[in-house]
Order: C-alpha cells, then structure tokens, then sequence
C-alpha cells in the first residue's frame, strides 16, 4: 500500500516518480504480458457474464468484483480489456525459456477454462471481423474512449480490436546501465515492429498496414503516447509524465474527468486548486503513471509494447529474441549499432513493415545476431526467422510452433 502523500513541489513529485519507474539492480528478470481475442461459439464478443464465470476465482475485480483473482496454477495473473480480450501477465523468472514455459502453461489452462463456457481464444495483431465495442464499463475506460475519441476514430480501435505481446525486463543497475538498455530497446524498436507486424486489417478500413495496432496508437493522444527521445530516463521520463494530461483525477466518488489538457504538473503546483480540493496523492501519481502509454514504459522495470499480438502458437518468438538481446551489454551494444540507422522508422515499420528495405535488412541482421548469440533449438529458430525476414515474409507465413498451446 502505498503511503499517503500529499505533492505540491514538482521536483518533489519528479523524485518520487523516478523511484516509481526506475527499480535499479542488476539486469536479471524477464516477465511477459500476452494478450488474445475472444469469441462466442457464434464469434461474437463475449458478454462479461459469461467470461467472469468461465474465469472463476481467477476473473479480475473488473468484471467481478467480489472475486479472490487468483494467478493462474503457473503464476500468470488474468485481465480482461477493453473489448473483452484476455491478457496473461507473468511472473517474472530469471530465464526467458522458464518464463515462456510457464506463460504457456497457463495459456493452455485458460484455453481450457474457457472452452468449458463456449469460449475460444485467438491470436492475432488486429481484429478485422468485427467492429470495435467496449465492453467494460469501467469509469477508466469510459474516460480513456472520450479522450482518446477527441483524437479521431483510432481510440476505440485499440481499446477494443487490437492486442500485443508485451515484455518486461529489469531497468538497469544504475543509471548508466538503464540509459543503455533504455536506448537500446528503442534503437531495435523499429525493426522489431517490422519483423514482428501481424495486423494488416482493421474492420471497416481498406488502407492496408502492416502493424495496424500501431498506426492505432500513432494516432492517438500524442501526449499520452509519444516517444519520449530522451538520453537521460531516469530524469527526464518524470518530467514527461508531469506534462502528460491527466485522464482521471480520484475522488470519493470515483474518477471524475479533468479539466481540459490539465497536466499532472498543474495538479502538482495548485493550477488546479479551484476545481480540486487536494493536490495529488502517491495513489493519484501511480494511477497517472498507468494512463501513460510511450513504447517503451518504465513500471519499475521496463515494459516494451510496440510488438502486435502474434499468430496462434508464436507469441513467444519475439520474448525470446528481445530477451536474448538484452541478456548481456556486448550483445546489446552489438543490436544497438547493428539498428541505429533506423532508429527513427517507426512509421515505415508500422506502415511498410517488411517491404522496406532498409528494415528487413536491419530485422534480418537482429535475428541472426540473436541466432549467433542462442543455442540449441532456440538459434535454429531465430534462424529461421531471420531468412524469413529476409524474404520479407510476415509472421503469419510461419508454421505454429506451440501448437498443442493454441487458443
């Protein structure tokens, strides 16, 4: 539980805010967040109902909200999105290989427990089939859609019709360290997203991108979902979050929405002292923190969220390859300067994917390094990944490889 302070002061509030994000010590956990669509046996989005008594003890507060939300038998915590799709969230492991192990362990379970009320799970970047409808009625969600809707028509559709793979990795020992492993996870970014684009199709839109789920999230709250191109983190990733809009502030009642582009920074230094009656608590700047969706999220340790959801039975090929990237600085240093040329293609990469030619070569290089640097089973894998970014071919033209664990 977090104690409950009171902010007024800025730089106290930065300082705060950078031992929130900035775990330091050394580089030795990976953790994934994995995320996939549900349908009815009509394939039809399934009502809350439903899911929750499917889910049982393991069902999030969300959507039952008497229940215990148990982790699942190998440790994953369930969560259920905006638009009904399902998310495991790890726990973290020292090993990728341990982690992939028991992720689809549990994924096999809930396929399981689902089945049992008609539900099926399935993977994929993008739901082109049906239209986007937010089905939690969650007064966060409910503020996240009216903000994001000022922005255009892109805010339902990633709250509802899209899903990621996600990986989370420990930020750093120092400062120094985190400002590497930082820079690197954005510098192999574009590439990544190339080589990993899965959802070319939204419904009820003819253009054609390879990562639609991101073209999503380019086309949203700029504030909120920015690329903060930072060379300090750990100083300046506060600082950004102070000036990222706020999209509920709490109050007894619950969230209400905020003033018009009010920052945490106004809430901080009283500019909002005629509409709030109290400045915010460590509560009010943790909440703000999860309101905040860059590519690269510091949640204590660093969260990386630019890679679609995956065919069934892939998700855990690109875990691997960023944990195996990561795993030591000289094979970090390697994927940086190998990436660096195209470090600022995020929207080729989402657009393009693979048919440019400059980010299937950067992939292709990435993927063989990570062969280079693996061994067993798993180089041949990324191998194998790296000719098929080399032909230019999406993850989709892979065979499934987990496929007794697919939804």
């Amino acid at each position: 539980m977090h104690t409950d302070l009171h902010f007024s002061s800025r730089p106290a509030a930065a300082a705060y805010l950078e031992k929130v994000c900035f775990k330091l010590g050394p580089p030795r956990l990976v953790g994934a967040e994995v995320e996939w669509f549900t349908h009815s046996r009509t394939g039809a989005r399934p009502d809350l109902a439903t899911l929750a008594a499917a889910l049982g003890p393991h069902a999030p507060t969300s959507i039952a909200p008497a229940s215990p939300h148990l982790p699942l038998p190998d440790g994953s915590v369930v969560s259920v999105e905006p638009g009904g799709q399902v998310e495991l969230s790890s726990a973290p492991r020292p090993a990728h290989s341990s982690l992939i192990d028991a992720v689809t362990a549990d994924e096999r379970h809930l396929a399981t427990v689902l089945a049992t009320h008609g539900l099926r799970m399935s993977g994929g970047g993008a739901d082109s089939g049906r239209p986007p409808l937010r089905i939690l009625p969650t007064r966060r969600y409910e503020l996240m859609e009216r903000r994001f809707t000022r922005f255009g028509p892109f805010g339902l559709q990633m709250m509802a019709n899209t899903t990621a793979v996600q990986v989370c990795l420990d930020a750093g020992a120092d400062p120094a360290e985190v400002n590497r492993r930082w820079h690197t996870l954005h510098v192999i970014g574009p590439a990544l997203v190339a080589a990993y684009a899965n959802s070319p199709r939204l419904h009820g839109d003819d253009d054609v991108w390879m990562s639609q789920r991101m073209r999503c999230w380019f086309n949203l709250d700029p504030h909120r979902t920015g690329i903060p191109t930072v060379t300090d983190p750990t100083t300046r990733y506060p600082e950004w979050a102070l000036d990222a809009p706020l999209l509920g502030i709490g109050t007894p009642e619950g969230l209400v929405e905020p003033p018009a582009d009010a920052t945490l920074g106004d809430w901080v230094e009283g500019h909002l002292d005629e509409v709030v009656d109290r400045r915010p608590t460590t509560a009010d700047l943790h909440h703000h923190l999860t309101t905040l969706f860059p590519m690269v999220r510091p949640q204590g340790h660093l969260e990386v969220r630019y890679l679609d959801g995956q065919p069934d039975g892939r998700w855990h090929v690109p875990v691997a390859v960023i944990a195996t990237l990561l795993h030591d600085p000289d094979t970090a240093a390697e994927a940086t300067a190998v990436a660096s040329v195209g470090a600022d293609l995020w929207y080729d990469a989402a657009h393009c994917g693979l048919e440019s030619e400059q980010l299937r070569d950067i992939a292709t290089q990435l993927l063989t390094l990570a062969a280079d640097t693996a061994t067993g089973d798993e180089s041949t894998l990324f191998g194998a990944e790296a000719r098929r970014c080399a032909d230019g071919l999406p993850p989709s033209a892979s065979t499934p490889i987990r496929t007794e664990f697919a939804g």
